[in-house]
Parts: C-alpha cells; structure tokens; sequence
C-alpha cells in the first residue's frame, strides 16, 4: 500500500497511510459515496452490517445472557434473594468500571425491592480486589451473599476463604482468568478460558457490560417466575448512561455491543434523570449535553479520583443516591479530590519522566520509587507509555518492601497475559489485567528480576508493533474545507473511542502563521492555506518531541500537510473547527 501524500517518514518518524481494513472499502465493485459508510467501512463494519453499525442499538447487538458461562447460576441466586429478601452486598472495585458496576446492580435491586449493600476496599489499606479477611467479615455480619463486580477473577486465596466460612461469593469481571478458576457460586466472565465462542466473542466488555447482561438475565429469571404480577419490571435501559460511563472511562473498545451501550448511554445521559450523574455534568462545568469523550476526561476522572487520593466508596454514593443535595455535595467533593490529584500525578510523572532516560534499550519501561502515591501511577503509566511508545508499568513502593504497580501497553502487545505468566512465574504476590492494563503487587527485591522477565516475554511482540507504526488517516482536504459541517458529518459514524477511533485527517499544503508553547509543553499554532482558509491546531505534550521542536523551528515560507483529529471549539462567539495536531510533513 502506497504512502498518502507520498510521506514515508513524518516530523515524527512515521508512514502515512489510508485506515481501511474492510474487505469492502477495498472492493473496486462497491463505491460508497457517503462519508459516514466510508468511515464505518473504513472501522471493520461490512455491508451486512452498515446499518446496525449506523445506528447501534442494544437490540442490535445484545447477546442472549445465557451464552456466558455461570450467568444462569448467577441469576437464579440472586433472583432467590429477590425473593426472599436476603442480604446481599456488591464488592466493587475502586475505579470507575468498579463503581458503575456496582451502582448498576445496587440500582437493579433497589428497583426490585432489595436493598443490597456495597463494600469498596480502601486503594491504600486494602488494596485492588477482595480479600479473604473482608469477605469472611461480610458473612459474619450477615450477608447471605457477595456479588464482587470488576474483580475476583484472580482471586484464589480470598475465596477459598470465604468458600471455607460458608460465605457465598457470585464474581463478576471481565480481567484475563487463568486455566484454573477461584472457588465461587458462579464466576461470569467473557474471558474465562473455557468460555463458548459466543461469550468469548464479547471478551471486550468491561465489567459494567457484563453487569448490565446479568441484570438482563436477572430480571428474564424474575419475570419467568411471575415476580412482576405484583410490582412493575424495573426498566434496565434507564440505567444505560451508568453502563455508557463505566465502559468508556475503563477504555473498553467501542465495537459491537459496547458502541450500542455508548450510543443510548449518551442519550439517557443527556436527561439528567441520575441526580448523582446531573450533579457530576454541573461539577464538570459542562454547559452541554455530555458527549463521548466527555465520560473519559470530564466525568470518569471525578469519579476515579475517590478511588485514587479520597474515599473509595464515593463514586458508588452518588451514582446511587435519589437525594439531589447529598449528589450535589458528593459530586462537590469529588472535584476537590480531582483537583488534589492532578497535582500529586503532576509530580510523581515529572520525577518518572527524569527516569526515562535509561529506559531506551527496555523494551518495556518499569519505573519504581518510594513515595509515589499508588493512585495516581496508572495515569502516569499511560503518560510515559505516550512519551516511550512502549508498554510502562509505574510502581509506588512502600517502607516494608512491597510495590503496587499499574501499567499501560501499547495496541499489539498483550500485557495482562504477560503478567498472569510472571505471577505464574513466582515473580508477582498478585497480578493481572487485561490487554490493555494491568495491576500488579510486588515484592521490592524482584523489581529487576520482573522487568527483565518483561522484557524476554514482549521484546518481540513489541518489536513488530513498533515496526508496524504508521499514521492512519481517513481523509484530505483543503484548508477550508475543515470546518464544523464536515466535523459534525464525520460524528454520524460515532461514537468513537477505543477501538473504533475517531476519525484522522490531513489537510494541506498550509504555511505556519504563528507557532508557540502554551501551558507546559503544548505546542500551538496558526496555518493558513493557499485557498484562504485558516487552521487552528494545537499538539499536546509535544514540545519536547521531535514533532514540537520543527514546528517551532520550521522556516514560516515553508509549506506543509498537518494531520489530527478536528474538533469544534465552541469558546467563541460562534462554532468554529480546529485540529488537534498529531503529526505534520513538509509538502515542498
């Protein structure tokens, strides 16, 4: 496949090239003279699969719950609390997955006239996942049964525990398993290794998802048994904006099943019926009906930051509580812990970034320190993966010797397994993840001996994602033809996210009007384009880069084609489009 526009090397180094894996983009035969087909084409959508694609919904796209492996189990268990009003709590995780599947299933059942507690485990104290302590606490105490949500698949120990003092467990996760299952009532989860081709073929779901199926398949085992002769069948599609921002903040591919979650998600969500959802929009200052990208850096980011520097258990309350003051003080609260943890994250990513210079001959980078708030390092994970190019686990490391670590891989390179094989290996005290992310604990002693492991596990895998890097495009155009019509057509393909990305363009040739830095390390800039029309684009984190440093040192005569995302600034008086700059190549 040729270069577009004949560039084989960028100001950063990359080949461009057209984004189509559809058989049928490349088909001479089929000539799709729309934008929006040639960009659900151009996102692995066939021609039989256009029009669902087109407009995702959940009929279009929902399983049938049983094809999961347990999740009749798990239905009819809870269905049998339903009934007889026995104590139920959801152990949720601590994030935003963890949150929204909780508050999903605490909703369900208060719906159904169950009124099921939660317990959260402290990010700091307790760590990620159940432990064998709370669980057995939790029966002590009365519950009948556990529902963990977003964790438990790795959980052996804990639930032999709990399997031991007659606590019954129901687990709810969509992280990599093992070959070997933890003792449970039922285990649901996509990515069990002896999942039916059905279930295993929604292994992207995040574990809101999943909850969202079993109380699809709570409510069928309910209405099978005449439960709802006497009280009305809770309306499960309500809840979809909780689902549309658990699976968008846990950066779950946006294809199939979670597109048709999103797209409704985003529509329930824009009615404000959530008082806890409506108070986070005001929390955030968003003047708008939130849209996609929203629930990753407006909305997800508050909720995390409970998790993360605050009090675990937040997220939960207010995505669950009916009383609008206690949502408007918890959402409140929650961006005052966000704006406390963007400053401790600013500081643990400057002393990572003064690390990353002996990193270049790793194919993974592990960077570990003492000190480092263990709620902000799978942030700056992702920041360093950005910076390297490469998969980056952070590890905060405490005084008796033992880290917890996060890290974030790049598309191609499996982490989660690597890590189930280093736990495997003796290596981890835990571990486990998915593609994508993984969390890990370990002892202070094997930090090296773990990283070289990495580093003889992916070092090729790595290799071939990296050789494999090229800008993706989706189309060319003049200057003036970036403006907020064409940015508004593209939308009708979305929503976009991971997996199903948004669209890149190039346009051009153009020359720099103005360049500088903003903020810390933004680059900014004006062109302007032979046709008239004038761009304003803006790189972030890019100041230090190889493409920051030409366009701040580039000759102002010389033309060239810029490409990125382009987006409709609003700030002003009147609409106006702007790219968000990711690569640039001279034209002349």
């Amino acid at each position: 496949m040729s270069a577009v526009l004949d560039v084989t090397q960028s100001l950063s180094g990359q080949e461009w090239r057209w984004r189509s894996t559809s058989a049928d983009a490349r088909d001479p035969g089929f000539k799709p003279d729309d934008l929006v087909t040639q960009l659900l084409l151009a996102r692995g959508a066939t021609r039989e699969t256009l029009e669902i694609n087109r407009d995702p919904t959940i009929r279009g796209f929902m399983p049938d719950p049983s094809v999961f492996q347990d999740m009749d189990r798990a239905a009819e268990r809870i269905a049998d609390a339903v009934a007889t009003q026995q104590k139920v709590v959801i152990f949720g995780d601590y994030d935003v997955d963890g949150a929204t599947s909780a508050a999903l299933l605490i909703r369900l059942l208060r719906d159904l006239g169950l009124d099921a507690g939660y317990y959260i485990p402290d990010r700091l104290m307790e760590g990620y996942g159940p432990s064998g302590e709370a669980l057995v606490k939790l029966g002590e105490q009365g519950s009948d049964l556990v529902v963990t949500v977003d964790c438990g698949a790795m959980a052996f120990e804990a639930l032999d525990m709990a399997s031991k003092a007659g606590v019954e467990v129901i687990v709810v996760d969509h992280h990599k398993c093992a070959a070997e299952l933890p003792k449970a009532l039922a285990l649901v989860n996509p990515n069990r290794l002896d999942e039916s081709d059905a279930g295993a073929e929604h292994g992207h779901l995040a574990a809101v998802g999943m909850a969202f199926l079993l109380g699809a398949a709570i409510i069928r085992t309910l209405r099978q048994r005449d439960f709802f002769k006497q009280r009305a069948e809770p309306k499960l599609l309500e809840l979809l904006d909780i689902v549309a921002l658990g699976t968008v903040a846990d950066v779950a591919q946006l294809r199939g099943l979670n597109r048709a979650f999103v797209a409704q998600g985003l529509k329930v969500l824009s009615g404000r019926q959530n008082p806890g959802m409506s108070a986070l929009i005001d929390a955030s200052r968003l003047k708008r009906a939130p849209i996609c990208s929203d629930l990753g850096f407006a909305l997800g980011p508050r909720i995390n930051a409970g998790g993360r520097v605050g009090k675990s258990d937040l997220g939960v309350r207010l995505l669950t509580t009916q009383d609008r003051d206690e949502a408007q003080s918890i959402a409140a609260e929650l961006n005052h812990l966000n704006e406390e943890r963007r400053a401790i994250e600013a500081h643990v990513l400057e002393e990572a970034e003064a690390m990353c210079a002996g990193q270049e001959n790793q194919a993974v980078a592990v960077l570990s320190s003492k000190g480092w708030h263990p709620g902000v390092i799978g942030i700056v994970a992702s920041r360093i993966k950005e910076k390297l190019g490469k998969p980056a686990i952070i590890i905060a490391e405490d005084e008796d010797g033992i880290g917890k670590g996060s890290g974030r891989s790049i598309t191609g390179v499996d982490l989660g397994a690597a890590i189930i094989a280093a736990k495997d290996s003796g290596l981890l005290v835990a571990g486990g993840g998915h593609a994508m992310a993984a969390g890990i604990t370990i002892e202070s002693a094997k930090i090296a001996a773990f990283a070289e492991f990495l580093n003889d596990h992916l070092a090729e895998n790595i290799s071939a994602a990296q050789s494999g890097r090229a800008l993706l495009l989706d189309a060319i155009l003049s200057p003036k033809g970036v403006n907020p019509l064409f940015v508004e057509a593209m939308d009708g393909a979305g929503p976009y996210g991971m997996g199903w990305p948004a669209p890149r363009i190039a346009a051009g040739p153009v020359r720099i009007i103005k360049c500088d830095i903003v903020g810390k390390d933004h680059v900014r800039m004006i062109v302007a384009g032979d046709d008239g029309g004038s761009i304003k684009t803006i790189a972030f984190r890019a100041a230090e880069t190889d493409l920051g440093q030409a366009l701040l040192t580039a000759p102002k005569n010389r033309k060239l084609w810029i490409a990125g995302r382009a987006k409709i600034d609003d700030w002003g008086s009147r609409p106006a489009a702007e790219i968000h700059l990711e690569d640039a190549a001279w034209a002349d």
